[in-house]
């Protein structure tokens, strides 16, 4: 039996949808129909039900679906114990996406470690809004996002919440000069966060409303090179997650600035499809999460999460 038909077959199945699963194994649509069909035949039974254009399995296709995933998992399984889950001089290509938070902060040093330890490693990275990223691994289009928001109830896919990155207000230095920021203060100047219906742009809503102060202007920016450029050029102040500010910092002029409120920080959750190729992903991961616990917080990101200091 030809593995690489009983793969097809699996991600089909998975991901309910012949095209996507196409699109997961870098694969014409024809080309996948007709490995499925060439199985169909060896089994001497159909395994989907295409009678319309819904996706369907038949009963045999819902019985091999468990056995194909059994089927894969021992190839894993023996393709690691005889020299590496890639293969021998292979590299292993992991989709990963992420939110520019995560770009902008602790991705660079967590995947440069990772390459120093599996110099064969590639990568194929994306950098999108969390709506979008969620969406791509429920699709099976990434194999391991890093989001502000959890893939919740999406068969197939698995969330791990990551530690939250704290949030401050961000002004440029020479512009913003005051030692310490009130609400109020705040409410006199134009204020930028991330897209429209993001947790810091509800978060940002919430804060004043309960303040009972005027709503100052808010702009939803979705980019944060684009709020930085803002920023710069005097437009008004951000909110951006601390580590982020201050990798920026050491190219820009922005600063943190002291505030008397404290932001709510910014959620990371890490979603990933289960799957027999999972191990690797899970693995991954682990990684990413002991990197994000070894790094201690720097003077300013403790500054930020003590409003009354200073």
């Amino acid at each position: 039996m030809n593995l690489r038909f009983v793969e097809a077959f699996h991600w089909a199945a998975s991901l309910r949808s012949v095209t996507r699963a196409a699109q997961k194994l870098h694969l014409t649509q024809s080309a996948l129909s007709s490995r499925i069909a060439s199985l169909e035949e060896e089994l001497g039974v159909v395994l989907l039900d295409r009678r319309d254009k819904q996706f369907r399995l038949t009963v045999a296709g819902q019985r091999f679906h468990t056995l194909a995933q059994r089927l894969l998992e021992v190839q894993r399984q023996v393709k690691e114990e005889m020299g590496g889950a890639g293969g021998a001089g292979r590299p292993v290509t992991l989709r990963i996406g992420a939110i520019e938070s995560v770009v902008h902060s602790w991705l660079t040093g967590w995947l440069q470690e990772m390459r120093a330890g599996n110099p064969d490693f590639e990568l194929e990275l994306t950098v999108e809004t969390s709506p979008v990223l969620v969406d791509q691994v429920r699709r099976g289009a990434q194999d391991l996002v890093f989001a502000a928001i959890p893939a919740a109830d999406a068969g197939g896919v698995r969330t791990r919440a990551m530690a939250s990155m704290p949030m401050g207000f961000v002004g440029r230095a020479d512009l913003h000069t005051k030692r310490r920021y009130g609400l109020s203060d705040l409410a006199g100047h134009d204020l930028l966060t991330f897209q429209r219906g993001s947790q810091p742009h509800q978060a940002l809503l919430q804060m004043f409303q309960e303040s009972g102060l005027p709503l100052p202007r808010v702009h939803a920016i979705s980019s944060i090179s684009a709020m930085v450029q803002l920023v710069e050029g005097g437009f008004g102040i951000a909110t951006l997650p601390v580590a982020v500010a201050e990798q920026l910092a050491k190219r820009t002029s922005l600063r943190v600035l002291r505030s008397d409120t404290d932001l709510v920080p910014l959620p990371i959750h890490a979603s990933y499809r289960e799957d027999p190729s999972s191990q690797l992903t899970e693995s991954v991961l682990q990684s990413a999460l002991d990197f994000v616990t070894r790094r201690k917080p720097s003077g300013k990101a403790r500054m930020a999460a003590d409003a009354r200091g200073g």
